[in-house]
């Protein structure tokens, strides 16, 4: 009996050590990737078009928003393909008096005759994000807005655009930001709800020149599939209470 048992003992811990590693496989693991939010390259093949508008001092008429054929140099070396039209996004704008002024650039949908906010699903679980930015020397300060699995909206600083011409501005993602919310039919990723751009109250604000180029995010893109995971994602018809066909 002694022997029997101890046979039944160990083959127990021949299935622990080994089998569990099987279901725990999925923990920890994770797949990278850049993603491009926006190249603003090819605007008409985009589900959105960007807006702009501003606080209460914006001067009438702005800001205004439009695209520019041109990239940084730092981009054209390893993306320049002679049969592509490469564009930017431009913003210009002015205040009629000093202050805590700000922009906001969001994207709205296509196809409507109002400004209808549309917000960018960011895909994965979103380590950081950067964006090509041009700036003229202004003490301005470039902030995105993105709301979390759980509906709230997070203020995200790059930081100061004070630089001269391109630079490649980042930010990490705070770990206390939910990104996929805990119940399965619930919001699996955040979304981009804009960009902002807050003057310094001593700062000039006669004229104001930026450019948006490359926006992308660095993302786990790894997908724990249990068994149902189809389900969570079907769509239920506009239909009566009863069951359809």
């Amino acid at each position: 009996m002694k022997q029997g048992g101890l046979i039944g003992v160990c083959l127990v811990l021949v299935f622990v050590l080994f089998c569990m590693p099987v279901f725990g496989q999925n923990k920890g693991t994770v797949s990278y990737e850049s993603l491009t939010i926006d190249n603003f390259d090819t605007p008409d093949d985009m589900n959105w078009t960007w807006y702009a508008y501003g606080s209460r001092f914006v001067s009438e008429g702005f800001p205004k928003l439009q695209y520019f054929d041109g990239m940084p140099n730092s981009l054209r070396a390893v993306q320049s393909d002679p049969d592509k039209t490469y564009r930017v996004l431009g913003m210009r704008t002015r205040f009629d008096r000093k202050g805590d002024n700000w922009i906001e650039i969001i994207p709205v949908q296509k196809g409507t005759n109002e400004v209808t906010p549309y917000e960018i699903p960011l895909i994965g679980r979103i380590q950081q994000i950067d964006i090509w930015v041009w700036g003229a020397k202004y003490r301005y300060h470039l902030e995105m807005l993105i709301r979390d699995s759980d509906g709230r909206v997070h203020t995200l600083n790059f930081g100061p655009v004070d630089h001269e011409g391109w630079k490649n501005l980042s930010v990490k993602i705070p770990t206390y930001i939910r990104q996929q919310s805990r119940l399965l039919s619930g919001p699996q990723n955040m979304t981009l709800v804009g960009l902002r751009i807050r003057t310094d109250p001593r700062e000039y604000v006669d004229d104001f020149l930026i450019y948006f180029d490359q926006m992308k995010v660095l993302t786990d893109t790894f997908t724990n599939v249990y068994d149902g995971f189809e389900f969570s994602a079907f769509e239920f018809e506009d239909t009566t209470q009863g069951a359809g066909q």
